[in-house]
């Protein structure tokens, strides 16, 4: 998995409308995890780092009134692998509506899920403030630079 091509989707990423979440310090976060919400579901990716094949998680959960994205009750799509082909596969995901748009009922993976005791977020970016004009960078196993 090359990091330049990890830069290059996340790039995509942000220049499509999703909010991303930093958990821990900036420079080496923990997770990152990434979040664009339409109108009846939202789509997320969460990135553990580089350290194995399942190292990131992306799916698509319904969205009601008061619902948290990160803790799916539901899912329609999941997906778990290295960072580089969950950002291909979400990327890649037609929108809902689409005839091709996954609408399965599934029980979420424990993966769909962060971790309790990962804390407040220490940054929070929408997608206008991370797009092409301020290109992110996921390096080595955990670090985060802006």
């Amino acid at each position: 998995m090359s990091s330049s091509e990890i830069d290059l989707l996340l790039t995509e990423l942000g220049s499509n409308e999703w909010t991303v979440w930093v958990f821990g310090p900036k420079h080496g976060p923990g997770i990152v995890a990434a979040v664009h919400r339409w109108q009846t579901c939202a789509d997320v990716v969460i990135l553990r780092g580089e350290t194995g094949d399942n190292d990131a998680t992306a799916f698509r959960t319904p969205t009601m009134l008061g619902s948290d994205p990160f803790v799916p009750v539901l899912v329609s799509w999941q997906y778990h692998s290295s960072a580089v082909w969950t950002l291909r596969a979400v990327l890649a995901l037609p929108e809902p509506g689409h005839p091709d748009a996954p609408i399965a009922v599934l029980r979420p993976d424990r993966l769909c899920f962060l971790p309790d005791d990962l804390g407040r977020p220490v940054t929070i970016r929408p997608s206008q403030l991370i797009g092409p004009s301020q290109p992110r960078r996921l390096e080595g196993a955990n670090g985060w630079s802006s």
